[in-house]
């Protein structure tokens, strides 16, 4: 999940407690070029007004009119847009591009509103779980997140959706590269959280990010980091970097990495098992050195390796299938 799923939702929930109905929309699946993927949401007023994207602005239109038509009553529908040579070229989709939307017509209740607020908390809080949808009668339930799989499954007239914590990327300590980081994570919808107990730091943290004046240890020791979290260490400072680490692989976060060298890695890794009590199994977890080789010198060039890798793990990918 992205930050704008929480405006989404947001939006929804601002909306129903003004008494407005609403179409919240999402997309189960894509075929061909589409230009967003699975998961991506859209919440929508009877007056055209809406908050999200499906299609980056093809697709909206078309939806909008519908509304306007008087369509889409249903409690629960599956829509799908670009099925034909002529849909697609007037919706302006790529080639071959169809996508499979979900679109709920919800009318402003008190278990509707329950229900958002729900779905507000998992995308900041420390679970995944997942929306059950019958199609049928439109009921809806969230339930425990407990058998994985694909973010979005459609079977036998019921359609389930995974909803988790946005991406969160902790800071852990600033530097230049930090900051660069920080600037990247932001523009691909991230939280960003920095903590940096040093007074120079604190004068000016950077922009638009969460900052902590304490240890990151401190702050990823006191339960900030759940199965959607990034940890990175890039300040080249050991009791600053060391510490984190040491805290982090002790909890749930997907992806954690320090900035050095092959040498300064390896002699992390050493320092670690020494001082820090690490197994061989929690040291295998940590990126270092941290990020993709895209042969970075540069700050702003090793960020961008940093912020890519961390993506690259989230998504699943393997290094050689880049």
């Amino acid at each position: 999940m992205r930050q704008l799923d929480l405006q989404v939702i947001d939006a929804a929930l601002k909306w129903i407690r003004e008494g407005h109905t609403v179409w919240l929309c999402t997309v189960l699946s894509t075929y061909g070029s589409a230009p967003r993927g699975p998961g991506a949401m859209l919440v929508a007023r009877a007056d055209g007004q809406f908050v999200g994207s499906l299609s980056g602005g093809c697709v909206e239109e078309a939806f909008i009119e519908s509304l306007a038509r008087g369509e889409l009553r249903a409690p629960a529908q599956i829509v799908r847009y670009g099925e034909s040579d002529n849909e697609r070229q007037r919706l302006r989709l790529p080639c071959g591009g169809i996508l499979q939307v979900l679109v709920e017509h919800r009318q402003p209740d008190e278990a509707w509103g329950d229900h958002l607020q729900d779905l507000y908390d998992a995308l900041l809080g420390q679970r995944r779980l997942v929306r059950e949808l019958d199609l049928s009668y439109g009921a809806f339930v969230l339930a425990p997140d407990d058998r994985g799989g694909d973010i979005t499954q459609v079977e036998n007239e019921r359609v389930r959706l995974r909803i988790g914590p946005v991406l969160r990327l902790i800071l852990a300590g600033l530097s230049p590269v930090a900051e660069y980081c920080a600037s990247f994570a932001r523009a691909i919808g991230c939280e960003v959280i920095a903590c940096d107990p040093r007074e120079e730091m604190c004068e000016r943290p950077p922009e638009g990010v969460n900052f902590h004046a304490v240890l990151p240890s401190e702050f990823i020791a006191a339960g900030h980091c759940h199965e959607a979290t990034a940890v990175v260490a890039l300040t080249h400072d050991p009791r600053i970097d060391d510490l984190a680490l040491m805290e982090a692989v002790r909890t749930p976060a997907f992806y954690i990495g320090a900035m050095g060298s092959r040498k300064t890695s390896a002699q992390r890794a050493e320092r670690l098992a020494r001082v820090g009590g690490l197994s061989e199994q929690q040291i295998a977890r940590i990126h270092m050195p941290i990020g993709l080789d895209l042969g970075s010198k540069a700050p702003a060039e090793i960020a961008l390796s940093v912020v890519a890798d961390v993506l690259r793990v989230y998504h699943g990918k393997a290094r050689d299938e880049l």
